[in-house]
């Protein structure tokens, strides 16, 4: 028999550039929720489902380089909305591939109906999902998708 990988019991939920500015920045595209208040939703919603979730957020690349080489053997699953990095970072890429976490790529607004720009990702060649345009909710789906489906 083969048995099934069990859900993740702790997620990191990591928030790229400009992700602090939530509520504010455009809300026309991000809506008007917080960085705080999606963080605390995230929070109640994996303590619903059993599941500790941690949340970063920082505008330096490094730093969320560093947060992703730290998950490594504390962190079940990744949930990434890596901002622009996602457009221009190998080093983001790098640190997913090198780590081996499993990471969900994850895009507030659908950015393929956005800046051609927007439209090339370094970070789903090494994503196990990619979510976007669902807006902030999207975070909570992606957190409820790991909850139902057995890791690959």
């Amino acid at each position: 028999t083969v048995e099934m990988p069990l859900m993740p019991s702790i997620v990191m939920v990591l928030n790229g550039p400009n992700l602090n500015l939530l509520g504010t920045r455009e809300p026309h595209i991000y809506g008007a929720e917080t960085l705080t208040d999606v963080e605390n939703h995230l929070i109640q919603t994996g303590k619903d489902l059993g599941i500790s979730v941690s949340c970063f957020q920082s505008n330096s690349e490094g730093d969320i380089v560093s947060r992703i080489h730290q998950a490594r053997g504390e962190t079940d699953f990744i949930i990434i909305n890596a901002g622009a990095y996602t457009h221009t970072s190998v080093a983001l890429h790098d640190a997913i591939k090198g780590t081996g976490v499993p990471l969900v790529e994850l895009h507030i607004s659908n950015v393929f109906a956005r800046e051609p720009f927007r439209h090339h990702s370094y970070i789903s060649p090494v994503a196990r999902a990619v979510m976007c345009g669902w807006g902030v909710q999207g975070y909570a789906l992606a957190i409820d998708g790991l909850a139902q489906t057995p890791a690959v």
